[in-house]
């Protein structure tokens, strides 16, 4: 994993991405599924060029899976994006690079979707 990526851990999770300042982006993933592993390069590329704005995070569902119960996650890879310790987007299914990126542009901008990306 890029040193750009936290990975999540689930007693840490509070301090990791409820209180942080900056706008968190967590990758929900399993080592199983084929669809995140083609979403890595992409979320690892954007952690590279957002990481001083943002905080990338990964968190493995079947290692967390009182986190993922807790937010809804039903499909994986799902990006989910939080901001004052609040989800405010997210995007379901392999996701294209601009997706995410329109996302995160957004997050940094202080703008809440009105509805989230769903990608089938």
């Amino acid at each position: 994993m890029s040193e750009a990526i936290v990975e999540i851990q689930e007693n840490q999770f509070d301090q990791q991405v409820l209180q942080q300042s900056k706008p968190v982006i967590i990758d929900f993933w399993a080592p199983w599924c084929g669809p995140c592993k083609a979403m890595t390069p992409v979320f690892t590329d954007l952690a590279a060029t957002y990481g001083p704005q943002i905080i990338f995070a990964k968190c493995n569902v079947d290692e967390n899976q009182s986190i993922a119960m807790r937010y809804g996650i039903k499909a994986i890879p799902t990006l989910m994006l939080f901001q004052a310790g609040q989800p405010v987007d997210t995007i379901t299914g392999l996701a294209s690079r601009a997706t995410v990126e329109e996302a995160i542009n957004r997050a940094l901008a202080g703008e809440t979707p009105k509805t989230p990306f769903i990608v089938n």
